[in-house]
C-alpha cells in the first residue's frame, strides 16, 4: 500500500519536470528568444533558475516604458496579484510622473520597510533595463519594436537557488509561484499600455 503514494509522488514530479516546468520557464517566448543571450545574463552566469517569458503589445516601446519604469512595492506596484505582491494596494492605473526617473544604482523596493529590494544595474530607455545582484539574481526587461507597430516585451529572470533555510522557502516560491505572478504582470502591462492614453 505504501508503494501507491510513492508512485503518485514520482508521477507528479515527472509530470512537473516534463511538461509544467518547460512551459512555465518559457511562457510566451519564442525558441529564439529563449536561446539567445540577453543583457544581464553575465550577472548570474550559472543559474539554477532561468526563465524567459514574453508578450506582444500593440504599442511602441515609448508607450510601454513609462509603465515598466515605475514598478515596485510602494511605487507603481507590480501589476500582478496586488493582494500578494503589493500589500493589497492596487497597482497604478496611470503614469506617475515622479516615478519616471529610474537610474542605475536605484533600488526597487520588494519589502514594506524598503530594506529589501533589487538594484538597477543597467538602463537604456525605452529599450532595456536590468535589475539584479551579481552572482545571485538578474531580471532583464527588453522591448523590441516591430515594423507593424507592436513591441515584444521580453522578461528574463536568472537566479541561483540557496538550498538552506530560510532561502529554501523562497527558492520553492520562485520555482512554483513565479509563473503565475509573472504571467499576470505581463498581461496587465499589455492591458495598460494598449488602453490607457499617455
Amino acid at each position: 500500500m505504501r508503494v501507491l503514494p510513492v508512485l503518485g509522488i514520482a508521477a507528479a514530479v515527472g509530470a512537473y519536470v516534463r511538461w509544467f516546468r518547460p512551459w512555465q520557464l518559457t511562457w510566451g517566448a519564442t525558441p529564439e528568444e529563449v536561446a539567445r543571450a540577453m543583457p544581464g545574463d553575465e550577472l548570474v552566469p550559472k543559474p539554477t533558475f532561468n526563465a524567459t517569458r514574453a508578450i506582444t503589445i500593440a504599442a511602441a516601446p515609448e508607450g510601454i516604458w513609462p509603465w515598466l519604469v515605475q514598478v515596485g512595492l510602494g511605487r507603481g506596484g507590480w501589476y500582478s496579484y496586488d493582494i500578494l505582491d503589493n500589500l493589497g494596494r492596487p497597482s497604478a492605473r496611470q503614469i506617475i510622473p515622479e516615478l519616471q526617473n529610474l537610474a542605475v544604482g536605484d533600488i526597487l523596493p520588494m519589502s514594506p520597510d524598503g530594506k529589501h529590494g533589487i538594484q538597477v544595474q543597467r538602463i537604456d530607455p525605452p529599450l532595456s533595463m536590468v535589475w539584479g545582484t551579481p552572482g545571485d539574481t538578474s531580471w532583464t526587461w527588453q522591448l523590441e519594436p516591430s515594423s507593424d507597430g507592436t513591441t515584444r516585451l521580453i522578461s528574463r529572470i536568472r537566479a541561483r537557488y540557496r538550498w538552506f533555510p530560510p532561502n529554501l522557502a523562497f527558492s520553492a516560491l520562485v520555482e512554483f509561484g513565479d509563473i503565475w505572478m509573472m504571467r499576470k504582470m505581463l498581461l496587465n502591462l499589455r492591458k495598460r499600455a494598449e488602453t490607457v492614453p499617455l
